[in-house]
């Protein structure tokens, strides 16, 4: 349980922190932010968790794959206007893009670890 409330704290922390120094430094902010936080926490307490540097490595590079798929999301916004799309359209057809990249990333993650 104390190491939950950790995670929860330093996850709180790093983004109370960017939100208040969104204020005096935005660009700074914007920078700190755009970074994988929550990929480089995680990692880390999952290396702290559970000891298992090989597991830890795998993770990571799910997470490589996992990013570069994810954006699949955002490609029907990108010709929103062009096809004349609405953001609901938009949203549903990102949606479906995501889960297909579920199932890309699963077979390149089965192609690396297996």
């Amino acid at each position: 349980m104390t190491l939950t409330l950790i995670k929860i704290f330093t996850a709180a922390a790093v983004i109370a922190f960017a939100s208040w120094l969104s204020g005096k430094k935005p660009e700074l902010a914007g920078f700190i932010v755009a970074l994988p936080i929550a990929s480089l926490i995680a990692l880390a307490f999952s290396y702290i968790e559970h000891r298992d540097p090989e597991a830890s490595i795998t993770f990571a590079k799910s997470i490589l794959v996992g990013v570069p798929v994810s954006y699949l999301f955002f490609v029907p916004f990108f010709f929103a206007e062009k096809l004349g799309n609405s953001f609901i359209l938009s949203y549903a057809v990102g949606l479906l893009l995501l889960v297909s990249g579920f199932f890309l990333h699963r077979y390149i993650m089965t192609g690396i670890a297996g």
